[in-house]
């Protein structure tokens, strides 16, 4: 005879519970709606984690024989529901595997517990039969997995609202609670990290809207002054990261975590949103909602800017955002993130077309102009006017919008070459959100061509420190141009360790190598730079040149490669006069500079403090231009 088993009243897996005499799922201790089939095919899982579930076994448990129906739709319907609400993916499987035309695969870890002891592997397995076939209502699914696209009419516009709908509740939901938390003194959460949302819908715009949530949630939030906020960037490194909460907040160095899920079906958003305390991987706050795609963003927007104090001037805090100005500003923010500058200027305008003044609007459509000048050609100049005239109207609409000063800033800086106006502009943005690395990110660069230079380190560790997932090579580059090798090498080989995938950290150690002697290591991370770039072909030039000639002939490959690229794209004159002037060829370096200070190519703002140019730093026509520049006088 087998030994008697005790069967656990609950399963645990992750950071869910299945409740055995209830037949409810919880989440961190709270309940989520669960229809009777998926219910049951989460139990038939459990039942035998590990191994496959034949789709004939799963008809059999949820459709009796004398019952006709169209069991394809229904199964797919059921487990659409079931993954909805466990936050996974078919392509990404984290709880449930597919096994394609057989079955499905429970592949997640069950937690053994006191009332499991019986089970050699601590898995469930022999559930009681009233659980399996319990007398609760039946719960019809047959709908959950209808596209957001018929959910939603036709319209674009309309899944627009929605989105922003779900995002904007979001916020304001975990801004309430966060704010209660700030003031307890046995819960305190200084800095946050949130999540990318995760799209759980079958509409292929689902995945683009919760992207420029999550970007609208992270910027609300930031504008909290007790609050760090870590950024976009940092934040989708770990989209569907099979890793713990603590191990990402320890990544991120914050103490809490929001994360969210939608999901839509038939006219409904449904979503879950939860605060996370990472020491403990407890959560503080749990909620889910259904909306209705009626539901506009505007009065939610203005709870959230109550509850946060965030630094919005009285204007602002009072007004009416259009929705659908705010719609196009978030669509031209993704495009802009994506690299896809011409489209985010599409959506940058349309919002101030609707809401001439919505302020984030004008900093978006200042950010395309300064991008199109900073990427060269023939309208560089106009570009720098315009850009300079979109950051001019967004301060004056909202004098607290960091953003808005942030942009101001960078005009400032590479457009103008107006240094004290950047060093005005950045440190207002420095002093309305502290918390934010891209602020103190510019600001170290301004402060580096001050010849401040241990404040400009001071800046750029901060922002390393706020951030470590955003620009990791920063700090690295920021010690190799103060001269600091050796320093240099080992921060950036750390930051290559935390993210191996990250090219331009290998590029900058390539060059703090090449700076500090050490050849053929510089040789060997630049060949992985263009690996990691999916450039094999230059990966090789790079290993073909060093065999031939060393370093010498690999800055001359370098050269060679710059010449036929520039038939194709811009090529800033600084790019030359760098590898001239690690060649020696002193003429050429300052032919190069003298170019780049005619295109305003936007290196020249580094000119003055870039270790490659101390062989023509004492020339008259170096110091000519640096006239011209109006650049500080070194100490």
């Amino acid at each position: 005879m087998a030994p008697s088993t005790s069967i656990s009243q609950t399963v645990k897996f992750g950071r869910y519970e299945v409740d055995l005499r209830s037949g409810e799922l919880r989440k961190f201790g709270v309940r989520i709606k669960l229809g009777e089939q998926p219910l049951q095919i989460l139990l038939l899982l459990l039942e035998r984690p590990g191994s496959l579930v034949t789709r004939g076994e799963l008809r059999s448990r949820l459709w009796p024989d004398d019952v006709f129906v169209d069991f394809e739709h229904g199964l797919n319907s059921a487990i659409q529901r079931l993954r909805d609400v466990l936050c996974d993916k078919a392509q990404k499987a984290i709880w449930i595997e597919t096994v394609p035309r057989r079955g499905y695969r429970f592949v997640g870890v069950i937690e053994q517990n006191a009332e499991m002891a019986g089970q050699p592997d601590g898995r469930a397995r022999a559930f009681p039969a009233e659980v399996l076939q319990p007398s609760l209502p039946q719960i019809s699914d047959a709908t959950s997995s209808a596209p957001l696209s018929v959910a939603f009419g036709v319209r674009l516009h309309r899944r627009r609202i929605v989105w922003a709908t779900l995002a904007v509740l979001t916020i304001a939901t975990g801004i309430v609670v966060i704010r209660k938390l700030i003031d307890r003194s046995d819960s305190t959460v200084h800095s946050l990290a949130v999540l990318p949302l995760q799209n759980l819908s079958t509409d292929p715009s689902g995945e683009l809207f919760a992207d420029e949530m999550t970007d609208e949630l992270i910027t609300a939030l930031a504008k909290n002054p007790e609050l760090r906020v870590v950024s976009r960037t940092s934040a989708m490194q770990f989209r569907a990261a099979r890793l713990s909460l603590p191990e990402i907040a320890q990544r991120l160095g914050v103490d809490g975590i929001v994360e969210g899920s939608a999901s839509g079906s038939h006219g409904q958003v449904h979503i879950n949103v939860q605060l996370i305390r990472a020491a403990t991987d407890g959560h503080l706050w749990a909620e889910s909602y259904d909306l209705g795609p009626g539901e506009h963003s505007s009065d939610l927007a203005l709870t959230i800017a109550r509850q946060v104090g965030a630094a919005t001037s009285a204007r602002t805090q009072t007004r009416r955002v259009d929705p659908a100005a705010q719609d196009a500003y978030l669509m031209g923010r993704y495009y802009w993130f994506a690299m896809q500058n011409e489209k985010s200027r599409e959506y940058f305008q349309k919002a101030i077309a609707l809401d001439p003044s919505y302020a984030p609007a004008w900093s978006g459509l200042c950010d395309y102009f300064m991008m199109r000048a900073l990427e060269g050609g023939l309208d560089t100049r106009d570009s720098v006017q315009q850009a300079a005239a979109a950051a001019a109207k967004a301060v004056a609409l909202d004098d607290s919008s960091v953003e808005a000063h942030n942009s101001m800033a960078a005009v400032d800086y590479f457009a103008r070459w107006d240094w004290a106006g950047a060093d005005r502009e950045s440190a207002r943005a420095v002093h309305l959100n502290p918390h934010w690395a891209e602020a103190h990110h510019l600001r170290s660069y301004i402060l580096r061509t001050l010849h401040r230079s241990d404040e400009a380190l001071q800046e750029q560790k901060t922002a390393t420190e706020i951030d470590p997932f955003y620009k990791p090579w920063a700090y690295g580059a920021a010690l190799e141009q103060a001269r600091q090798y050796d320093s240099a090498i080992a921060e950036l080989l750390q930051r290559i360790q935390g993210q191996p995938g990250d090219p331009v950290s290998r590029i900058f150690l390539s060059e703090a190598y090449a700076l500090s002697g050490r050849h053929r290591e510089a040789a060997t991370e630049l060949e992985q730079a263009y690996l990691l770039m999916h450039l094999p072909e230059h990966a090789e030039g790079v290993r073909a040149a060093y065999r031939q000639g060393a370093w010498k002939a690999v800055l001359e490959w370098q050269l060679k490669e710059l010449k036929i690229e520039s038939a194709t794209r811009y090529v800033a004159q600084t790019e030359y006069a760098e590898v001239y002037a690690q060649l020696n060829r002193r003429e050429d370096t300052l032919r190069a500079l003298e170019l780049g200070y005619a295109e305003h190519a936007k290196e020249m703002v580094h000119m003055d403090e870039n270790p490659m140019y101390d062989l023509v730093r004492s020339e008259p026509r170096f110091q000519a231009i640096r006239k011209k520049m109006a650049l500080p006088a070194a100490p």
